[in-house]
């Protein structure tokens, strides 16, 4: 019990969840024993001499003993989410894993030439393989495809649970492969014409884009009808610095590279995710889209894996329990140290 100190309640489950009613009666409490506080009238007696009196007449000794009486709420809280016995499903370890209930997902990858930008490290598009490759190796059980678009898109990988398959997918994107632009919505439709009407019920589209949709016949808001009505959710990032980074430009001669503005069409993406149901995310360096890409994880693994379990879990109320007793030991020392109660 000692080695518990997570008091997330939310990351619990409880097996006695109507305990929880009494955390209404909290606040309550603690109202009426911070009143009481308040109009009280020195009547303890005791013998001190001035120094000491004046001492505990102090304003933040006042506030002091209204702290402890929050405390106090918080033990009461922390006993309360005890008796609901909480535990967590991760700590059982008698189950059978059924990945029925997995995702698919697309993810729908700009490869237009501004990828190439080197505000990222090496470069905005080798950035975003790298941190997709790493969100594959996060996920079980899940069908994942790769659609890839610029001025045109296509099926790179369709939805697979043969997660090396499609990371070699990955490591041959090329922006040399696609007509230059950015379609936007022929992108995002293609990846959601990719998601079966008989694919799992759980459906998300990872769209990322590092600009604004200038080609294509499909605009993005036809696309985000076209997911809404296939219910599939869609997440989308947009990828780059604020304000300046070094961008290529082609030339007869090549490609070179000089400061441009950042310019994502952040309003159209947002429209995109809030219409799906999704969410929408801005990623300005490598660390940043990784940490997207965990959020994402965390926002859909509910959904991920169906465990069957062969008994009920053990109730694990040892953290509560462990803070508990830790703030009554804190309240007794500051009453016996500080108030000198009892002496």
């Amino acid at each position: 019990m000692l080695t518990n100190w997570n008091i997330l309640f939310w990351e619990y489950d409880f097996l006695s969840p109507n305990w929880l009613w009494l955390l209404a009666v909290v606040p309550i409490v603690i109202y009426f024993l911070l009143k009481k506080e308040r109009n009280k009238h020195g009547e303890v007696k005791f013998s001190r001499n001035e120094k000491e009196q004046q001492f505990l007449a102090t304003s933040w000794v006042v506030r002091l003993r209204e702290a402890i009486i929050l405390i106090y709420g918080l033990i009461m809280i922390l006993f309360i989410f005890a008796l609901a016995k909480p535990f967590h499903w991760n700590s059982q370890e008698n189950f059978d894993e059924n990945y029925k209930n997995g995702i698919d997902i697309i993810i729908a990858m700009d490869l237009s030439v501004s990828m190439l930008a080197r505000d990222f490290e090496p470069n905005r598009m080798e950035a975003s393989k790298e941190v997709a490759k790493r969100f594959i190796d996060g996920r079980q059980g899940d069908r994942i495809g790769l659609v890839v678009y610029a001025g045109e898109a296509y099926t790179a990988c369709p939805a697979t649970l043969d997660y090396n398959v499609l990371k070699e997918q990955i490591d041959q994107l090329d922006f040399e492969t696609l007509e230059g632009g950015t379609a936007i919505g022929t992108g995002l439709g293609t990846a959601v014409a990719r998601l079966r009407n008989d694919s799992l019920p759980s459906k998300v589209v990872i769209l990322l884009t590092d600009g604004s949709n200038n080609a294509g016949d499909i605009s993005p808001e036809t696309a985000a009808e076209l997911a809404k009505a296939k219910n599939v959710r869609v997440y989308t990032i947009g990828v780059g610095s604020n304000g300046e980074a070094l961008s290529p430009v082609p030339t007869p001669f090549g490609i070179r590279y000089e400061y441009a503005p950042v310019e994502i069409d952040e309003q159209t993406l947002k429209k995109i995710a809030d219409k799906t149901g999704g969410q929408y995310f801005r990623a300005t360096d490598e660390k940043s889209l990784a940490l997207i890409y965990k959020e994402i994880e965390k926002l859909e693994k509910r959904k991920m894996l169906d465990k069957q379990y062969k008994s009920e879990p053990p109730a694990t109320p040892g953290a509560f329990l462990n803070w508990a007793f830790l703030f009554i030991l804190l309240t007794w020392i500051v009453n016996y140290s500080v108030f000198k109660i009892n002496e």
